[in-house]
């Protein structure tokens, strides 16, 4: 099966996203911040003679189109921008499955979630919990200094940097291949509009604080089958929101999975699949 790797213009602009193709039921994976969707290349190989995945990049600063300037990026705008996509793409009965950045959450809340039939969420923001840890809390301070985010970014192009508490050293036990996090990496070292994308986003997270605190709580309104799977090392989500996640979504069963930290796509992708494939087989 061959990936088609396509675009799609939106109100706020073109997104780039990964489709396997395929009539089985649909996947859609998101990441989080200075990522694409390559982060799920592994759990992707595993599921994808199932399942049509649908992976896109959203402008969270490893995109590698700039939003057009006057572009909403706040969480809940890069929230209606996910929306906006399922609906274009014409994509229904969906599981929306997220990592890391916690938006998708206000859409399965707000009731704007007819698409939605499932969620999986992997160790992500949730509550109060933006900006997340001391990563998370680095690039909010950077977006408040006038080039604060360039200043921030240059040094990680030496490699090693990358693994600093700062970046992602909290989120992986795992060192990341290089040429992932270089792709990560390369639109906002190169491109001013793509930092000017971010810094709209990282400087927007105490409204989205709130708009997430509010959204997650509404999550005890969504009836539909849940999977919370939380990183039992995890350094920047606090385990007990899996554990708190669990219990307020009526249709919800929590997992840890071991050994991993954060970002369990890349630490754990072969038991995270097989745990989505278990979720997905359970509540078909």
């Amino acid at each position: 099966m061959t990936d088609h790797r396509s675009q799609v213009e939106l109100s706020a602009g073109v997104i780039d996203y990964q489709d396997t193709g395929g009539d089985g039921p649909v996947l859609v994976l998101t990441h989080g911040l200075v990522m694409d969707s390559s982060l799920w290349r592994h759990v992707v190989a595993d599921l994808r003679s199932d399942y049509r995945c649908v992976a896109p990049t959203l402008p969270l600063g490893g995109h590698r189109q700039p939003m057009r300037p006057d572009a909403d990026l706040s969480m809940t705008g890069i929230v209606q921008i996910v929306s906006e996509l399922l609906e274009r793409l014409e994509l229904s009965e969906v599981t929306l499955v997220m990592s890391d950045w916690g938006g998708p959450l206000l859409l399965a809340s707000n009731g704007a979630s007819s698409r939605i039939a499932r969620l999986v969420l992997v160790s992500c923001e949730a509550f109060d919990n933006v900006p997340p840890g001391l990563p998370g809390h680095m690039v909010a301070l950077a977006a408040r200094v006038p080039g604060g985010i360039n200043a921030a970014l240059q040094p990680l192009r030496l490699r090693p940097l990358r693994r600093s508490p700062m970046a992602l050293g909290l989120m992986t036990k795992r060192r990341i291949p290089h040429d992932i996090t270089d792709a990560w990496l390369a639109p906002a070292l190169h491109d001013r509009a793509i930092r000017r994308d971010l810094r709209k986003y990282a400087g927007s997270a105490r409204q989205g604080s709130r708009e997430l605190l509010a959204g997650t709580l509404r999550l005890s309104g969504f009836q539909r089958p849940a999977l919370v799977a939380w990183a039992a090392e995890d350094r920047v989500m606090p385990r007990d929101h899996g554990r708190r996640l669990a219990e307020l979504m009526p249709n919800a069963r929590l997992v840890e999975i071991a050994d991993s930290r954060t970002l369990i796509p890349e630490d754990q992708p072969a038991r995270l699949a097989a745990e989505i494939r278990t979720f997905m087989k359970e509540t078909a």
